[in-house]
Order: structure tokens, then C-alpha cells, then sequence
């Protein structure tokens, strides 16, 4: 072995045994069961941001915790010592790496989304439609059905959508809980993130 190939390796073997961030990829819908295992059986720090989302269904509005990353945990350990128990935790799939590298995740990266998600309360997020916006009808008499919002009326929860039916357009109000945007996204959901 040449000495570069010495010094790189005992330069990670140091990195390993240092106590660090590290992101973890779960199952998918398996975030909060991975975090609590860790927590639970390796008493290791978990870090799990969450946001409070309400969204239209056919059965009404839903009140739900997603996962600010999808599929995806933060665990604090000493990699070295940890790496095969965290392997083998209940929903957990594998810890991110690049080839045989797996890159810690810096602290000050962790600190700043503390700052936003690290308290009891989940950070409540909600659908935002402005006039312009596509949307379809989630329930009602209209279910199913393409709509463009042309107006919000947020002192009633409602919105004025303009339907193309029987070969015209019309002009309907709605609550805002029989709408949902087509395309809609974490980042269209939570603009400052996405900065």
C-alpha cells in the first residue's frame, strides 16, 4: 500500500470515529418508524423535520404530518461503531454514500433546519392558490374536473374557479377544500425552503 493510500484511509477511519451527522435513506412512508427505532433501540440522536399539511381528499380535509424529506433521516453517531446496527433498524434502508464514501452532513447544516423544525409544534404549511393557478375538483359535483382559480376568498375558505363544461366556460365557487393544485410540490407548498 502506498503512503497516499495509507493517509487518505486513516484521515476517514478518523472521520468514522468522530461523532457526526449522517443521513440515512428509509423505506418509503417509513420515516417516523426509522426515527423511533433508532431513538428506541440504539438510543441514538434522530433528527426527523416534519411539516403539518392539510390536503383535499374524497373523504374531506386531512390533517397530516409529512415528511420535510421524504424517505430520508438525520442520525448522530460515531459511524464506525454504528454502522451495521443502523443497517439493520426496522425501515431503514441504507445510509446515503457515493460508492464506498459515506459523507457526514455538516452541523451547521443541521442547526439552521433546527432552527425552523426542531419543536414540538410541526411547522404548519398551507396550499397556496393564487388566480392563474391549475387545479382540479377533489370532491363534490365537479369531481374530477380541470379548473383555473380566478379569484381566493380567504375570509370564507372559498374560491372562484372557472370550469370548462358543455363546451363553455364557467364560473363556480367552491370551498377551498374541493380544490387541489395539479402539480403541486414541497417547494410550491414551502417557497422559502426552496430558496
Amino acid at each position: 500500500m502506498k503512503p497516499e493510500q495509507i493517509s487518505a484511509r486513516e484521515t476517514l477511519d478518523s472521520e468514522l470515529q468522530e461523532l457526526r451527522w449522517f443521513c440515512v435513506r428509509t423505506k418509503p412512508k417509513h420515516e417516523h418508524i426509522a426515527a423511533a427505532r433508532l431513538c428506541q433501540n440504539l438510543s441514538l440522536e434522530v433528527f426527523n423535520p416534519r411539516l403539518r399539511m392539510e390536503r383535499s381528499t374524497r373523504r374531506g380535509l386531512v390533517r397530516t404530518a409529512e415528511p420535510l424529506f421524504p424517505c430520508y433521516v438525520f442520525v448522530r453517531c460515531q459511524l464506525a461503531e454504528r454502522l451495521n446496527d443502523i443497517r439493520y433498524v426496522t425501515g431503514v434502508s441504507s445510509l446515503v454514500h457515493f460508492g464506498e464514501q459515506i459523507p457526514a452532513v455538516p452541523d451547521v447544516v443541521i442547526n439552521e433546519l433546527r432552527e425552523c423544525f426542531d419543536t414540538e409544534d410541526l411547522l404548519p404549511v398551507e396550499e397556496r392558490y393564487r388566480p392563474g393557478d391549475e387545479v382540479r375538483v377533489t370532491q363534490g359535483a365537479f369531481l374530477g374536473f380541470h379548473a383555473i382559480v380566478l379569484r381566493v376568498l380567504p375570509a370564507r375558505r372559498r374560491v372562484q374557479i372557472l370550469l370548462e363544461m358543455l363546451g363553455r366556460s364557467t364560473l363556480v365557487e367552491v370551498s377551498r377544500d374541493m380544490i387541489a393544485a395539479d402539480n403541486e410540490s414541497l417547494a410550491d407548498l414551502v417557497p422559502s425552503l426552496a430558496a
